[in-house]
């Protein structure tokens, strides 16, 4: 494989990504650990901020968005054990990225997205990913036409999760996200059972927040 100069340093600090950020930080699954090692981050972020794919902070993009770090999102899918013939609905596609990592991993990916500048770059960015179909509208919305889903994956931070999101889980399906608790990002895990959903934190980490999922403030003195 003949790499130019720039490929061969992108190439480069994604593997030190994998090495330095996610295998010092309980991104355990091989196969997790394997698609971040070969899927080009930078592929899937404006040109503008591409150099910056591999740092181990958020990346922004624009319109109050950023991509998420790649240790929040390496340890949700890695929470997520996810299997191979897995129906994922990603929310939080942002351009793109998450969506072709999990493309390695599972069958079928729904990824939705609100802005639309971020879902065009998705939309060019995953051309030709045949398992992953792209969805444009609100984020709490998810997609109920593809459910139900085996996994739910939030990839950023919301103060809750929706009860549209909830009922497009499968019963025993399992759900990871990002949550804000008290200003503190948080990163979670659960399943919906026949009784209920909830969502246990299982690790406090930077993780990027996402439109829509906003709580009702109450009022205090």
């Amino acid at each position: 494989m003949n790499l130019n100069t720039h490929d061969s340093d992108m190439l480069a600090m994604r593997h030190a990504m994998v090495a330095s950020q996610l295998r010092t930080n309980a991104v355990s699954d091989p196969r997790v650990v394997a698609a971040m090692d070969s899927v080009p981050r930078e592929a899937f972020l404006p040109s503008a901020v591409a150099a910056l794919a591999y740092r181990d902070t958020a990346v922004p993009l624009g319109h109050g968005r950023a991509q998420n770090v790649p240790i929040a999102t390496g340890r949700l899918l890695t929470q997520a054990e996810l299997l191979p013939t897995d129906r994922v609905l990603l929310i939080g596609a942002a351009g793109g990225y998450t969506a072709a990592v999990l493309a390695e991993l599972v069958a079928s990916v729904v990824a939705v997205e609100c802005d639309p500048a971020l879902a065009a770059h998705a939309r060019a960015a995953l051309a030709g990913t045949a398992n992953v179909t792209l969805v444009e509208g609100p984020l709490e919305n998810g997609h109920a036409a593809g459910a139900p889903y085996d996994v739910l994956v939030i990839d950023g931070a919301v103060e809750g999760v929706s009860d549209a999101l909830v009922e497009q889980v499968a019963i025993g399906g399992r759900a990871v996200a990002g949550i804000v608790d008290r200003g503190v990002t948080r990163l979670a895990a659960g399943r919906r059972s026949a009784g209920g959903f909830g969502l246990l934190a299982f690790a406090d980490i930077e993780c990027v927040p996402l439109p829509g999922f906003a709580q009702p403030r109450t009022f205090t003195f």
